[in-house]
């Protein structure tokens, strides 16, 4: 499972003109979905995500979470971390997990951040034709892949 965490001061989701998710100061997060991808894979990112001292404090220093600071997430997902250019100009997602497997990864994933900040996160619509913007705070962008772990 791959995440995409952009520290934000406003982000949305649109399908279709309709704002289904909106955040202010917090994170945008995008996540892809990968064969092989379990319970486990999110339950390490949200720990991850939810603890990953990226906000400044007084100081100027990123020591706060968003945890610490009270922030909001926009969890938004992202197939297309998951390609692969190794040959061609057309990018392969077979490496992606299909539906049947990442709905319930996904539903999975929404549930725990949300336990672990204590309250409901914003959401896009898995599958569908999303747009979305944001205002990148920084910038500051992280990429984190349950598979290194690093």
């Amino acid at each position: 499972m791959r995440l995409v965490i952009q520290r934000v001061s406003h982000a949305q989701v649109s399908i279709a003109d309709n704002i289904v998710g909106s955040i202010g100061k917090g994170l945008l997060v995008l996540v892809g979905i990968g064969d092989g991808d379990t319970t486990l894979d999110a339950e390490w990112l949200t720990n991850k995500l939810c603890n990953m001292r990226i906000f400044a404090d007084a100081g100027g220093l990123m020591n706060l979470s968003i945890k610490d600071i009270g922030g909001d997430i926009l969890l938004v997902s992202q197939f297309t971390l998951y390609a692969s250019t190794k040959k061609g100009n057309r990018p392969s997602f077979i490496e992606a997990a299909k539906p049947e497997t990442a709905i319930p990864l996904y539903e999975k994933l929404i549930a725990f951040i949300s336990a672990d900040l204590g309250k409901p996160i914003s959401i896009g619509r898995f599958g569908a034709d999303m747009q979305v913007s944001l205002v990148n705070d920084g910038p500051v962008t992280i990429i984190v892949d349950s598979n290194s772990k690093e």
